[in-house]
């Protein structure tokens, strides 16, 4: 039998290999370039995250809020630089978390992991 860690070794090696991982790298490296693009999109990312906390703490988020920070996408998403950062970060993201979907649901611990079962 394979060690387990070895083939996530290998899976991470697959991503970094794979299409997506390098639009993201080559997106990322242009906007690291640039301190102004850089910021744009730390500030919007630092905005999506304190929604995020208001969400999680179960405070109330408003349609001002959400429309806020839609606007502020809208408005960095005009430079095509930013545009593509974002998708590809999105479309990363979006990989990692199948494969972490497919692992849990593949051994079955996705309610043992939250300490319950639907079965209960």
């Amino acid at each position: 039998m394979r060690n387990v860690y070895d083939i996530a070794y290998e899976l991470a090696t697959a991503l970094k290999e794979s299409n997506e991982f390098k639009r993201f790298k080559a997106a990322k490296e242009k906007i690291e370039k640039d301190e102004k693009l850089k910021q744009m999109i730390s500030d919007f990312k630092k905005k999506q995250v304190e929604l995020e906390q208001k969400r999680l703490k179960g405070e109330e988020v408003t349609s001002s809020d959400v429309y806020s920070l839609q606007q502020l996408y809208q408005i960095i998403s005009l430079n095509p630089d930013i545009e593509e950062y974002l998708a590809a970060e999105m479309m990363l993201a979006k990989i990692i978390a199948d494969i972490s979907k497919i692992v849990a649901d593949s051994i079955e611990l996705k309610d043992e992991i939250w300490g319950f079962s639907e079965n209960k």
